[in-house]
């Protein structure tokens, strides 16, 4: 039998091209790749959930349920938090985490949780040892957060077991979270990251960060000045590097929390942001490079290297 296959050329072209059609399927939709694959920049297999639009991306929830799993304060490394993780898909996909300002605790930016999870991702929301720690501290602690989640992933135990893809990292914090998120974009471990209203001392050593990054500023911030913080930090960025910048109109320090009037915009960027660099998804390039974002009446400024 083997032979009289082998050598009708009709079966074997038959056989042949369902072999190519099979990986073909495998490769689209699925997010069932364990990436990796750097040169990989569209249709890599982690594409998930229906074609976006802009009321999709601005809706309370995307696509999929999420469950949540507490982490003990008693863990070690940070101040312990909330895992939040989809249902209803399959497949690895990437991993999120996001951790609150300068003596705020989780809840402050809780709600980024269900909010990227039900998008498809694997979001961890933290609290602090201290809410005083300073941005080498909690850069520290978002590595140590990190670890902790490629940890549960390995645990045969853990609720998330097997669901992350390890080199597709991203990172979201806010104020002095959002300095310590600007550090670690800056030691090359990420694909992905967000700082919100940034603070931090110095912008010296963001000169190096080859992180795709969407900075986040608010207009009216008096705490951390976007012409002294937010401003001088994305231009330390290499112009080279895949970032943005996305002043909110009248915004004050705390417009990059969400559960305001600014939630639209953070939801429309942060997922699109988390999507085109963290899941290769060109779907969302649209909403990141397409319009005229100053059309918005929330954006005072917007800034960007596209196309990305």
């Amino acid at each position: 039998m083997s032979h009289k296959f082998a050598n009708n050329p009709l079966r074997s072209f038959i056989a042949a091209a369902s072999l190519v059609f099979s990986a073909s399927a495998l490769a689209v939709g699925g997010g069932g790749s364990d990436g990796g694959d750097d040169s990989c920049t569209s249709n890599c297999g982690f594409e998930r959930g229906p074609d976006p639009t802009e009321s999709f991306l601005e809706a309370s929830r995307g696509p999929f349920s999420v469950r949540t799993e507490r982490v003990s304060s008693f863990v070690g490394g940070f101040g312990g938090g909330t895992i939040h993780y989809p249902t209803g898909t399959s497949g690895t996909m990437g991993a999120v985490v996001v951790i609150p300002g300068f003596v705020s605790a989780e809840s402050s930016i809780e709600w980024w949780g269900p909010k990227l999870a039900s998008h498809g991702f694997v979001v961890m929301t933290i609290d602090t040892n201290s809410g005083f720690d300073q941005p080498p501290s909690r850069a520290t602690q978002i590595n140590n957060a990190l670890d902790y989640l490629l940890e549960e992933n390995d645990s045969r135990s853990s609720a998330i077991s097997g669901m992350i893809d390890t080199s597709r990292l991203g990172v979201i914090g806010w104020s002095m979270g959002g300095g310590g998120t600007l550090r670690v974009a800056s030691e090359g471990r990420l694909k992905a990251a967000i700082p919100l209203a940034p603070w931090d001392t110095s912008s010296f050593r963001f000169r190096s960060i080859d992180t795709p990054t969407l900075i986040i500023a608010c207009e009216s911030d008096v705490i951390a000045p976007v012409r002294s913080h937010a401003d001088p930090f994305y231009n330390a960025i290499p112009s080279s590097t895949d970032k943005a910048f996305v002043e909110i109109n009248n915004g004050s320090h705390y417009c990059g929390n969400g559960g305001n009037s600014y939630n639209d915009v953070l939801s429309r960027f942060g997922v699109s942001w988390m999507k085109l660099h963290l899941d290769n998804d060109q779907r969302y390039n649209q909403f990141l490079c397409g319009p005229d974002h100053e059309r918005d009446w929330d954006i005072s400024e917007y800034r960007g290297t596209c196309p990305y």
